[in-house]
């Protein structure tokens, strides 16, 4: 057996654990209140958390990687995806693809159909702390946070950030790297810290 042969081998094994181990991952995601609406592929274990009294949705052929070696350019940690409070929901539409990427949801998140994610990207809707006399930093999620809504078929960079607020319009474009603080119109392409326009509409 040569020794191509014996390594496109040893890769078909490693694809059928990658399915086996996927479906754990969803079963997980299943127990822990995830409604899939349909076939959802993980490869690589996400961390997933549900707060009681919220919702989170992938829709059918969502993709979740996780796996170092499950996108070109690397996943240097899982995906983390996490409601963190009560009514709060995070909603991946159908064939969402995301990978090594934190959505955390203190009041509304929402992923439109076909839209892509970049190794490490972060959509947070919410400042996580709120400083309080007396008390100094404190854990808030819900009463900072502010819905942020992307539409389908958006494209986001490897290890953007867009922060809470936010409204991507369809077909639009976030370069890598990019801080996204303000609403990006609709098949426009918007790059740097903070994001600009590449070409703005009059």
């Amino acid at each position: 057996m040569s020794r191509s042969s014996f390594s496109q081998i040893l890769g078909l094994g490693v694809s059928y654990v990658r399915v086996f181990t996927g479906l754990l991952w969803q079963l997980e995601a299943k127990v822990k209140g995830v409604k899939c609406e349909g076939p959802v592929r993980m490869e690589g274990r996400p961390i997933i958390s549900v707060h009681p009294d919220s919702k989170m949705i992938f829709g059918s052929g969502v993709r979740i990687n996780s796996a170092t070696r499950s996108n070109p350019v690397g996943c240097f940690q899982p995906s983390v995806l996490r409601t963190l409070a009560p009514k709060a929901e995070l909603i991946l539409e159908r064939n969402v693809g995301i990978s090594a990427t934190v959505i955390c949801a203190g009041n509304s998140i929402r992923i439109g159909e076909g839209t892509i994610i970049g190794s490490g990207a972060m959509i947070l809707d919410n400042d996580f702390h709120a400083y309080i006399e007396q008390k100094g930093w404190v854990n808030e999620y819900s009463s900072n946070s502010k819905p942020i809504i992307i539409g389908r078929a958006v494209f986001i960079g490897a290890r953007a950030i867009i922060l809470k607020g936010v409204t991507i319009g369809a077909g639009a474009k976030i370069g890598a790297g990019s801080v996204v603080t303000r609403d990006v119109p609709a098949g426009e392409t918007a790059v740097g810290n903070p994001a600009q326009l590449l070409s703005p509409k009059l």
